[in-house]
C-alpha cells in the first residue's frame, strides 16, 4: 500500500545577512493512511520547521515531500493545521468560528452546516453554538479549533503542540478527547510535541530527532494492549514507563 505521506531526504536551512543556519538534514520517513505519528526532539531542533515543510508552507532545500505519491505543492490535497493557540475570534460565535474555514473556501452549504452542528454536539459543545470564545474553557476552545479544522475534511492533520497552552489537568483531558476524535475519524495525523508522555500516550510511532540541524535518530513503534488504547489508559500500563525511558535515553545521547 502506498504511504499517505513521504518525506524523502529533506533538508532545510534558514538564510539571513549573518549567513546560513541549517535546520533539518537528510530526513526520510513515511506515514501510512490512518496512522498517528508523533515527533519529539530537543528544544529548537526544527520540529515546527519540519511541520511547515510537510504542509507545503516551506519548500525543502533538498529532497521531496509527497502526499499520496504526488509532490505536496501539486497534490491539491486538503491539509489541516492545528496550532498551539486556538486563534478564535471573540467577535464571532462558537458556531461562526467553527465555520470560518468553510466560509473562506466557500463550502458552507446546507450539508456542511448539518455536519458542523453534528460535530459540535458530538464533541461536547451542544448549547454553546451562540456563545463567545471568552465564555468557554481552554479545553472547549481547543475542541472548537479542532472542529474548525476537521470541518474541511482534511486528508492530513498536522498538530503543532496544540495542548501546550493548557494547564496540566486540562491538557490530559483534552489530549485524551482530541486523540479519540482523530482516531474515530481515521485521520492521518502528525503531532509535534516536547512532552514525551503525550507522544507515547497518543502515537502509533514516534520519530526522535537530534539537536539542530535535526536528523532522524530513531523511529520507535508504540504498541499497547487492546484494552489500553486511550491516552489515559496507556499512561496506566507497565509499557508506558518502558517507552518513556527508551525515548528519554535517545534524546540524551
Amino acid at each position: 500500500m502506498k504511504p499517505k505521506l513521504e518525506a524523502c531526504n529533506i533538508s532545510y536551512s534558514y538564510h539571513s545577512l549573518e549567513g546560513e543556519t541549517p535546520a533539518l538534514s537528510d530526513i526520510s520517513f513515511a506515514v501510512k493512511a490512518g496512522e498517528f505519528l508523533a515527533v519529539v526532539g530537543p528544544s529548537g531542533c526544527g520540529k515546527s520547521t519540519l511541520l511547515s515543510l510537510l504542509s507545503g508552507l516551506l519548500m525543502p532545500a533538498e529532497g521531496t515531500v509527497l502526499l499520496d505519491g504526488i509532490p505536496i505543492r501539486d497534490s491539491g490535497s486538503n491539509i489541516g493545521y492545528m496550532l498551539q493557540k486556538d486563534h478564535l475570534f471573540e467577535w464571532r460565535t462558537i458556531y461562526g468560528n467553527a465555520a470560518l474555514g468553510l466560509e473562506i473556501q466557500k463550502k458552507l452549504d446546507q450539508e456542511s452546516r448539518k455536519h458542523l452542528k453534528e460535530m459540535l454536539a458530538s464533541y461536547g459543545l451542544a448549547g454553546f453554538e451562540q456563545a463567545r470564545p471568552s465564555e468557554l474553557s481552554g479545553g472547549m476552545r481547543q475542541r472548537v479549533a479542532l472542529i474548525r479544522t476537521l470541518a474541511l475534511k482534511p486528508d492530513l492533520l498536522l498538530l503543532d503542540e496544540p495542548f501546550s497552552a493548557l494547564d496540566y489537568q486540562t491538557r490530559l483531558s483534552v489530549c485524551d478527547d482530541i486523540s479519540n476524535i482523530i482516531r474515530s475519524t481515521k485521520k492521518t495525523a502528525i503531532l509535534i510535541t516536547h512532552d514525551l508522555s503525550e507522544a507515547i500516550s497518543v502515537a502509533d510511532r514516534i520519530l526522535v530527532l537530534s539537536a539542530r540541524p535535526a536528523r532522524l535518530k530513531a523511529v520507535i513503534p508504540i504498541e499497547f494492549p487492546a484494552s489500553s488504547q486511550s491516552p489515559l489508559g496507556r499512561r496506566n500500563t507497565p509499557e508506558f514507563s518502558i517507552y518513556f525511558n527508551q525515548v528519554w535515553e535517545m534524546l540524551q545521547e
